[in-house]
């Protein structure tokens, strides 16, 4: 298992982030990966699948801004460029040129959205439970939108995630550490950096970022997730040119935590994959 030694925490241009430096950092396999998580979770939600994956692949997962004690955003209502112009001044403070990227469900939106501003930056782009985003013009919160925010105010953060983290996985009843590691992460969060999300989500576009992007992309989605149902992900994938969907049975929309050598698996492989040439081109072109 990976030791917490492994693992060192920091904190710069404003986001906080843990990063598993692998043998070498910058030296193992492929280039470093950054993790980006959902909009109920946290950096720590990948932490499962770090045994899953190469001893010396360097690892990064950050805490979106407005989590885990990063810096919210400036503004009321962010879009997806405004994380991904974060995103971007993380990695510069990193002193990151070019990074793979593993997206999930709210992180696919930045994901792909800081794969199509910066091509350049992205070797490879792995979605994991697409969230397509509502499309809305922002401004506009549909009443499910505005009960998420409602709900966190009134409830308080402990029962909200009582409430709403078990659905994230397929058999909650069976997986208790998962069950409890999905509830604890829900129950970090906190406003404004929450709402802030739940506002992006509602006027995001994945399928506009993903028809700009030239990067080799992957998407993985669990078979028991009923938070971003397999149409999300055909959506994704077909802005993608078509590329093929890895599911993955018997886990739920919180697959890396529910299943997490699976998951770890898939994602290995997709990082692995030879390109797609003849696609890559006609992006491209």
């Amino acid at each position: 298992m990976t030791a917490a030694a492994d693992i060192t925490t920091g904190t710069l241009s404003g986001i906080a982030y843990w990063r598993r430096p692998g043998s070498d950092a910058g030296t193992g396999p492929g280039l470093p990966l950054v993790c980006l998580h959902g909009i109920g979770s946290r950096a720590d939600s990948f932490r499962p699948m770090l045994d899953g994956l190469p001893a010396d692949r360097d690892v990064i997962a950050w805490n979106a801004p407005g989590y885990g004690g990063s810096d919210p955003l400036p503004m009321d209502w962010p879009v997806e460029a405004d994380y991904a112009a974060a995103l971007a001044r993380f990695l510069d403070a990193l002193g990151l040129e070019q990074v793979d990227l593993l997206g999930h469900s709210l992180g696919t939106l930045i994901a792909a959205r800081f794969a199509a501003d910066h091509p350049e930056r992205v070797g490879r782009l792995v979605l994991a439970a697409c969230a397509c985003g509502h499309g809305a013009e922002p401004g506009q919160l549909s009443d499910a939108a505005a009960k998420r925010i409602e709900d966190l105010e009134t409830q308080g953060a402990r029962a909200f995630a009582e409430a709403r983290g078990p659905r994230l996985l397929a058999r909650p009843d069976d997986r208790p550490e998962a069950r409890a590691a999905v509830v604890d992460a829900m129950a970090a969060v906190t406003m404004p950096g929450y709402g802030q999300a739940v506002r992006m989500l509602a006027s995001g576009q994945l399928e506009q970022s993903l028809a700009r992007v030239i990067a080799p992309a992957s998407i993985l989605w669990g078979a028991g997730d009923v938070v971003t149902p397999r149409a999300q992900s055909e959506r994704a994938a077909a802005a993608l040119g078509g590329v093929e969907i890895t599911e993955l049975p018997e886990t739920g929309h919180a697959l890396h935590m529910e299943t997490p050598g699976a998951f770890a698996r898939a994602l290995t492989k997709a990082l692995e994959a030879v390109a797609p040439a003849a696609r890559q081109k006609e992006r491209l072109t």
